[in-house]
């Protein structure tokens, strides 16, 4: 009896999750945001009308984010947007709203399905982040590796806290983020001096995000392809956790 109530209970939670994603795809395709997140639409809806504009760039940037589209375009059309300083605190929001829904979407309906999806992912996630999940979430951030989407699943299957997950989440994004503002904005600094120095920004961050992984990960790991990444002579992958 018991077998037959757990089985139920796991088709009807991943229905649950496979409606719920479709009808997210569904709205983001119909309203038109999958093909208007570009300068067309920061132009017409979002810069220069205020705080109806930034609300709607932070949801829009937000959901996108949590679909698993990359938050360094979030972050490069606020800096166009906004500016460098204000892109770059709204396309902060933007990243943590997605993180935090990602997370919480997992946790409450996908528990299940992630977990039997990403067994390896959740188990590596678990153990990395058990004892300290602020400092070493953080940590996992500043790696220039892996996927920004499968890391806010996973940690939402988890046992990790996700009061310490979100803020070394915010604090983990903030050195790609002021980099992608940077190439975006306008400010009056020649665009080539501008990508030179984002390009230097991102490689430095990543960098230490090398070198804090090494140093303080210990016995604990995010597994081999994450090891043969950061090995010395092969050249990194930058998706940005």
């Amino acid at each position: 009896m018991k077998s037959r109530l757990a089985g139920a209970h796991l088709v009807l939670r991943s229905a649950a999750l496979f409606i719920s994603l479709v009808a997210v795809g569904a709205a983001f395709h119909f309203s038109g945001l999958a093909d208007a997140l570009d300068q067309k639409w920061i132009d017409a809806a979002v810069r220069d009308q205020g705080l109806r504009g930034e609300m709607l760039f932070v949801a829009a940037g937000a959901l996108f984010i949590a679909l698993g589209l990359p938050r360094q375009v979030i972050a490069f059309l606020a800096g166009y947007a906004f500016g460098l300083a204000p892109g770059s605190a709204l396309a902060l929001l933007a990243a943590v709203g997605g993180c935090i829904a990602a997370f919480t979407y997992a946790r409450l309906l996908g528990r299940d399905l992630v977990a039997a999806r990403f067994p390896d992912r959740v188990r590596r996630i678990d153990d990395f982040l058990a004892e300290n999940p602020l400092t070493m979430t953080l940590l996992i951030r500043f790696l220039p590796l892996g996927s920004n989407l499968l890391t806010n699943l996973a940690a939402g299957v988890s046992r990790v806290p996700p009061g310490p997950f979100f803020a070394g989440s915010a604090l983990g994004y903030v050195p790609q983020t002021v980099v992608f503002a940077l190439i975006g904005s306008g400010i009056t600094v020649d665009i080539v001096f501008r990508v030179g120095l984002g390009a230097a920004l991102f490689a430095a961050s990543g960098a230490l995000g090398v070198y804090l992984y090494r140093r303080y990960h210990g016995a604990k790991t995010l597994g081999p392809e994450i090891e043969r990444d950061l090995d010395p002579g092969a050249p990194p992958a930058a998706d940005g956790r």
